[in-house]
């Protein structure tokens, strides 16, 4: 008998892209464990799926978001997306929705070990938008979302077709979907970049940083010695860009990061407080109770 308990980690440790359909998108088909790419629409994946829990995927995602609701918790990010918003989310990303609606549009997971034979360089270094710091939210225009689509629906084909040679062409497809991806992400951040203030590219450098730094470095005035300004300067910069403070954002993360521990691991309260490096256990647990308006560990029973 599957106990509750195992249940409720096997929901979270998504390590394999069979773990995922069969518990996220609560989908009973078989599902080989092994396999490396799980194209669709989002229609079929959020069928039976109105959130999605904290978790960090061990493999890559992209989506076109055509029509509904959705919304993402994307590193410090916490975003509504927009009609023909394409989204990027490389593996071991912190990556949460806490509502989704009605939505239709297309899908991809798969593994980078998958195109392996078609990559002459890493999967970062040929496809930048997986790099963690790279953006991940592009909103396509009308012609845009068009050639998207078209590349979505060859490799759903492909996919769907009982051939032998059904990996290769699908892997070639999938290039032909980065190489389309990435032709609008480089003119797209070209102008991005061109059209920033200093304010905003302050802002995004900070939120850069704590991505990468907010389990070690948790004070605003650490993050404004990084970019050699005041905490000040910063937190005017930070509330003018994102409309949350320096430390919101912080402890945003950290608390993202605090519901993964205590959802997809068996590591006691006080080896998360120790992982997440608070002083102490009641560090921790006021921390997550000034959050919830309960303990951890009541916390952790209703995840």
């Amino acid at each position: 008998m599957v106990t509750a308990k195992k249940v409720k980690k096997e929901i979270l440790n998504i390590e394999t892209l069979e773990m995922f359909e069969r518990f996220i998108n609560h989908d009973p088909k078989h599902y080989d464990i092994d396999m490396m790419v799980m194209p669709g629409t989002l229609e079929d994946k959020h069928r039976n799926c109105e959130t999605i829990p904290a978790l960090r995927r061990q493999f890559n995602l992209i989506y076109l978001l055509l029509t509904g609701e959705h919304d993402v918790k994307l590193g410090a990010d916490h975003l509504q997306l927009s009609p023909n918003d394409l989204v990027i989310v490389p593996e071991n990303t912190l990556y949460a929705s806490d509502h989704i609606k009605n939505c239709k549009g297309y899908c991809i997971h798969f593994k980078s070990e998958f195109l392996k034979s078609q990559l002459s360089k890493s999967l970062t270094e040929e496809f930048p938008f997986f790099h963690f710091d790279a953006p991940h939210i592009i909103n396509l225009n009308q012609s845009e979302s068009r050639m998207i689509q078209s590349a979505f629906k060859n490799i759903i084909d492909e996919y769907g077709r009982n051939s032998p040679e059904k990996d290769s062409l699908t892997g070639n497809l999938i290039m032909i979907l980065l190489l389309r991806v990435r032709e609008i992400y480089r003119t797209r951040v070209k102008d991005l970049k061109k059209h920033l203030s200093r304010h905003e590219q302050l802002a995004n450098g900070f939120k850069l940083l704590v991505e990468k730094y907010f389990i070690e470095i948790r004070t605003v005035n650490q993050y404004a010695d990084m970019l050699c300004i005041s905490p000040k300067h910063l937190s005017e910069v930070v509330v003018k860009t994102f409309g949350r403070s320096p430390l919101q954002i912080i402890h945003d993360i950290l608390f993202l990061e605090a519901k993964v521990q205590l959802a997809s691991t068996d590591k006691s309260v006080s080896e998360i407080a120790y992982y997440l490096k608070f002083d102490d256990q009641p560090h921790f647990t006021n921390f997550i109770k000034k959050r919830t308006g309960c303990s951890p560990l009541e916390f952790r029973r209703k995840l």
